[in-house]
């Protein structure tokens, strides 16, 4: 793949703008960079964002006013409360719809000629490589590493650009990746961090406007490689700043021997979960990274078992009360607790004396939505504590399904 994408050999065998067209797209057709042949590409082109959250939202939305003829939409994630932070494509009226209804009807309130093509679905090792085929980029909108791994495998393999992002707290990153003669997301990131070390945007937070910012960077990149004008992010990696507000571009190199883009070792997607070393997903949230869903028998993860907030409730009601500890931040312990006491993950093991419980009493953990908690439960057995359980869920899971009149954040 090029820099730029193939396009028809003459403008004729692009599509013709209707006088409404022309009109809606003015700014654009006089601008000698696009012009009328430029916006033909536009509305010829078609582009899959992966997600419809916070990158997902801002991407579409400018994909679908700058004249995109075909955006296709894959998420099977429902609108919630909290996402409207940061999620702008929905709204009020939307929550509880899905989202990929849900973005449907802002971008045609938005642009009646944008065909929006909707995939309701998570997407897998399975499906991937069927739904990519019939798109020109992909634009990554996701926020966990499986699905990052699992877009830039697709991409390289079915030789479409990647449209590059991702965010957390403060800060952003954006590249174009999968091009023939640039790096891929694997050249940068050969393997994944060990799971539960990068906390996702539900467990750290992020500035709402943040991906907004980076989305939109996004967006630009794919129009550019659409129109073949500019120079795209690709072998560059643009890193964003928002609480300084500065811009930082490093450069990037194709690693000759990447499994994927340079000895193509991979020859199919994988089980990208396995290859994080993650649990499965659950069923909501396919694009975020999931808490552990509550069932009966939950697996050992690392060797630390997994209790269910129904299955610590029931111990509760029946008089067994183990050791509680909460490991989230201080700033999140003020917007909601459950009585435990408070010893951050971060600062854990160098305040372990604090716990002067005998170290075969069984301990619970529990952060937000798990993955802090996992981390802690490991922490705690490396220093002799031989009966520890993650809490599965976390406090999320306990609004969700115990105590309803707490508040989730």
């Amino acid at each position: 793949m090029n820099a730029t994408l193939e396009a028809p050999e003459t403008a004729t065998e692009l599509p013709k703008l209707s006088n409404e067209e022309i009109a809606r797209y003015s700014r654009h057709l006089i601008l000698p960079e696009v012009g009328m042949e430029g916006q033909q590409k536009l509305k010829a082109a078609k582009v899959l964002c992966v997600g419809t959250g916070g990158l997902g939202a801002p991407m579409a939305l400018y994909l679908a006013a700058a004249g995109v003829g075909t955006i296709g939409l894959v998420d099977f994630d429902v609108v919630d409360e909290s996402n409207l932070q940061r999620q702008i494509i929905h709204s009020q009226a939307t929550v509880g719809m899905l989202k990929v209804d849900s973005a449907e009807v802002m971008l045609k309130g938005l642009n009646k000629n944008t065909n929006i093509v909707k995939h309701n679905t998570m997407l897998t090792s399975a499906n991937a490589l069927e739904i990519f085929k019939e798109y020109d980029v992909i634009a990554d909108g996701t926020d966990n590493f499986q699905t990052r791994y699992l877009v830039n495998d697709a991409c390289v393999l079915t030789g479409k650009p990647n449209a590059y992002g991702s965010i957390f707290r403060f800060e952003g990153q954006a590249s174009v990746f999968a091009t023939e003669e640039g790096p891929c997301y694997r050249c940068l990131y050969p393997e994944p961090p060990p799971p539960g070390l990068v906390p996702s945007c539900a467990e750290g937070g992020v500035l709402g406007i943040l991906p907004g910012l980076v989305g939109v960077i996004q967006a630009t990149e794919v129009i550019k490689l659409i129109l073949g004008i500019g120079e795209p992010l690709i072998g560059r990696l643009l890193l964003v700043d928002a609480l300084g507000m500065g811009f930082r571009t490093l450069k990037l190199r194709k690693n000759p021997d990447c499994p994927a883009c340079g000895t193509h070792e991979i020859k199919e997607l994988i089980d990208y979960d396995q290859f994080c070393g993650i649990p499965k997903p659950t069923e909501t949230g396919p694009l975020e990274v999931s808490s552990f869903s509550a069932v009966a028998n939950l697996p050992e993860v690392e060797g630390i078992p997994q209790i269910s907030v129904e299955q610590y409730k029931a111990r509760l009601d029946a008089g067994d009360k183990p050791f509680l500890l909460d490991v989230r931040e201080p700033h999140e312990y003020a917007i909601v607790d459950i009585g435990a006491p408070l010893i951050p993950v971060g600062q854990l093991a160098s305040r372990i004396g604090e716990l002067t419980i005998p170290k075969d009493s069984e301990i619970v953990v529990h952060c937000k939505s798990g993955a802090r908690s996992q981390r802690a439960s490991l922490i705690l057995k490396e220093n002799g504590f031989t009966n520890v359980s993650n809490l599965a869920g976390g406090i999320t899971a306990w609004a969700e399904k115990i105590d309803k009149s707490l508040p989730k954040y």
